[in-house]
């Protein structure tokens, strides 16, 4: 069930929530090789949202510009679909012009009366984290932004995070806005994400759109003729001093930064092959965000290895075949139709096991397949089970690590005398054994 916070009382539970959240236990010890100081933080496997550490993850905290990750994601796919183009052009209103024109804010320094492709305001956004471009293309899509973040709570719905509330754009307060705060939210709203959501939000962007790793990877960029620089310090390129912070295949993704929110980041990395996303919430400082970041990858990378720990083909000892009805072979093998693979932390390659799910549809009463059956039918599914202490769980809804449970051979149907001479078998046999049951009845 998604649980939506109502954007009138959003201050307060935000506030609420700062004060438990230092006497509430979370739901998960953390391994004690990772010290986060940031008040909520979590890192996933990319690849298939495995969750390998988490800290009080389901804090509901605002994200601040780590909202624009939702925001990107709604124009990748309405570039997908055809609806605008990255060659689409577009003015900006009175109140992007606004807020670009306040120093307070991140900021390029939009024109008015100028024409500005999707392009160019969206890497302002992804890498320089502008506000104005941000509402500029929130408009663009939908006329207003009131009703971009209609879709943008709408798509949250879609992927299933498990806390949100989106009332604008950008991830400012609300009450920066002035006057311009979306229709149908309140003026002192903030956005609001779990790390969690935060996480599960960056996974369905660099899975269903990895180009915006091209932006988000991006140092440095030239705009309307100026160098906009990356609020994300962690990139390789980085320039001058800001270089100290860069980290081995960071190429995304957003950080954020308000009063209320502190400092935060959604980052990820690649190295060798391997993905992770990471995600800290309400610390210290803007350095500090990154060095906390690092902690997290370090332990991904060098705890964390992905490994094949059930071939294609495997076999249970105990269910090695299945009972088959009316087939000229009365039993049949099973097998695992791909390998199961995930990553697996040092030391536990003997915590996971296989599962078998049999599909009902694909047995008879008495839990038998039926003939005729084809080679490489499909009976079910073969899950990779993990059994050890620390299980953080998975993102997704349903368990990525799965692969069909196939058949390794055909069993042909019995041919119609067979069936009948099988039927009268049975036939005798009840009698027999009710005669056998009434006779026991006598003594």
């Amino acid at each position: 069930m998604i649980q939506k916070l109502k954007a009138s009382v959003a201050v307060t539970l935000v506030l609420i929530l700062s004060m438990t959240s230092v006497f509430a236990s979370p739901d998960h010890t953390y391994a004690a090789t990772v010290d986060v100081g940031a008040k909520s933080a979590i890192l996933i496997d990319a690849d298939t949202g495995k969750v390998l550490f988490e800290k009080e993850a389901d804090l509901t905290l605002p994200p601040a510009s780590m909202t624009k990750m939702m925001t990107e994601y709604l124009i990748l796919e309405a570039i997908e679909e055809g609806t605008i183009s990255w060659d689409t052009t577009t003015q900006i209103s009175q109140y992007a012009y606004d807020i670009s024109a306040n120093p307070n804010f991140s900021g390029v320094g939009l024109k008015q009366n100028q024409d500005y492709t999707v392009r160019e305001l969206y890497k302002a956004m992804a890498i320089n984290s502008d506000n104005a471009t941000t509402i500029a293309l929130a408009e663009l899509l939908a006329g207003t932004e009131g009703e971009f973040v209609k879709m943008m709570n709408e798509k949250a719905a879609e992927m299933e995070l498990p806390d949100y509330e989106f009332v604008n754009s950008t991830g400012l307060n609300n009450s920066h806005l002035g006057d311009n705060f979306p229709e149908g939210t309140a003026p002192d709203a903030t956005n609001l994400m779990s790390a969690r959501s935060s996480a599960l939000l960056a996974y369905h962007l660099t899975n269903d759109y990895p180009e915006a790793l091209d932006y988000s990877s991006m140092p440095t960029a030239e705009f309307d003729g100026q160098t906009i620089t990356n609020w994300n310090w962690m990139l390789p390129g980085m320039p001058g001093q800001l270089a100290q912070f860069s980290y081995e295949g960071v190429d995304g993704l957003k950080t954020g930064y308000t009063e209320l929110a502190g400092n935060c980041f959604t980052g990820t990395a690649e190295q060798n092959g391997q993905r992770l996303i990471a995600v800290v919430m309400k610390s210290e400082t803007r350095e500090t965000r990154f060095q906390q970041t690092g902690k997290l990858f370090d332990y991904g990378f060098q705890q964390f290895e992905k490994q094949e720990l059930f071939q294609a083909g495997y076999q249970q000892e105990e269910q090695k075949d299945m009972p088959v009805a009316k087939g000229k072979e009365d039993r049949v093998q099973v097998e695992t139709s791909e390998a199961l693979q995930t990553l697996v932390k040092n030391g536990e390659e003997e915590q996971y096991t296989v599962q078998y799910n049999i599909s009902e549809d694909q047995l008879d009463e008495e839990g038998n397949l039926v003939a005729p059956v084809k080679k490489g039918q499909k009976i079910g599914t073969a899950e990779l089970v993990y059994n050890g202490e620390d299980d953080y769980g998975n993102l997704l809804a349903s368990n990525p690590n799965t692969v069909d449970l196939v058949t390794t051979s055909a069993v042909e149907k019995s041919n119609w005398f067979m069936l009948m001479l099988g039927n009268i078998g049975e036939f005798f046999s009840d009698i027999f054994t009710g005669a056998v049951d009434m006779v026991k009845g006598w003594f």
